[in-house]
């Protein structure tokens, strides 16, 4: 995610002030406090937007973030936020409850009641935000399941702890029609976890349902180098059999075997194109990418892309010296 603030550049004194006015122009007002000498605050803040879907990404030196009660009264909207904890540590208290959050663990919070968090490791989190009437979920539920640790003994959990954290790292999903792609699933998503862990297993049933397909795409992008992927793999990791794998994706009019293919073959063909497609064989890049024999890796290229893996290396890749094969 590209930064919107780097407080590298700027004099110590104004650091203080640009950050809070950074993080209430883009998310949402609070007090924040810098335990450390104004020379040393560091923090670097990078923005994405789907929809009604806000994504802030920073990492910063140790903060504690309030929302005070005279804040939370005077907002307009109702919003929902998702913390997720990438690095280290943090602490997340709202209701008469907190919450440690470790790597891959996320909580949610609510603006219209005060909050803090607490990072006194500093700070490696993906903040996201999103009206809470787009939710659609009972306020009381949604009371019962702030600053509760999310991600340990929930498998939805699990899962979108991955889902949101690819969200937030990939710049391509927030461009045009990507963008309005993912913002329905994403809220499904978070729905159904919260549902889940709410313990209402039939509004959390349907969110699942619905978001599977996106989910499995996403799953086998993230596994697309591992030899051994394969459909009973990709089902099992999803909790589902092979045959209803195979009846998700054929709905959303995807053939699992050619789409892979043509995944990997991107790949292979992006690689061969980049600053290292000399620095390895053709075949060897053919291998990274699950094409085990180097004759049907150049047969099923060329038939893609009407031009042999070395010959497309040769005409798109950046100067310097080869490696045969």
């Amino acid at each position: 995610m590209s930064p919107v603030l780097d407080t590298a550049s700027m004099p110590p004194q104004d650091r203080e002030e640009v950050v809070r006015h950074a993080v209430w122009e883009s998310v949402v007002a609070v007090d924040i406090d810098h335990p450390v000498p104004a020379e040393d605050i560091s923090v670097r803040i990078g923005l994405g937007t789907f929809g009604p879907l806000r994504v802030l990404s920073a990492r910063a030196t140790a903060v504690t973030v309030r929302r005070t009660e005279q804040l939370a009264r005077e907002d307009e909207e109702p919003l929902v936020f998702l913390g997720l904890q990438m690095t280290g540590t943090s602490l997340v208290v709202q209701n008469g409850r907190e919450c440690l959050l470790g790597p891959g663990d996320f909580a949610v919070y609510e603006s219209v009641a005060p909050y803090t968090l607490l990072f006194d490791e500093g700070v490696d989190h993906h903040f996201f935000r999103l009206p809470r009437a787009a939710l659609a979920l009972p306020e009381r539920l949604l009371r019962d399941v702030t600053a509760v640790t999310l991600g340990p003994g929930n498998p939805v959990a699990r899962l979108a702890s991955t889902y949101f954290s690819r969200l937030a790292a990939d710049d391509t999903l927030r461009q045009g029609a990507h963008a309005d792609a993912v913002v329905e699933p994403s809220i499904e998503l978070l729905r159904a976890v919260l549902a889940s862990q709410h313990g209402d297993a039939r509004r959390a049933r349907e969110p699942l349902e619905a978001t599977l397909s996106l989910r499995i795409t996403h799953w086998i992008r993230a596994h697309l180098a591992d030899p051994d992927l394969s459909a009973a793999r990709i089902a099992a990791a999803h909790g589902i059999s092979v045959r209803h794998l195979y009846a998700v994706l054929s709905r959303s009019g995807i053939s699992l075997g050619d789409w892979i293919r043509a995944l990997r073959l991107a790949e292979c063909r992006r690689e061969l194109a980049g600053p290292g497609g000399r620095l390895r064989t053709v075949a060897a890049i053919g291998r990274r990418w699950g094409f085990v024999d180097a004759t049907h890796f150049s047969k099923v290229f060329k038939r893609a892309y009407g031009i042999s893996p070395r010959a497309w290396r040769d005409q798109n890749g950046p100067g310097g010296p080869r490696l045969s094969g």
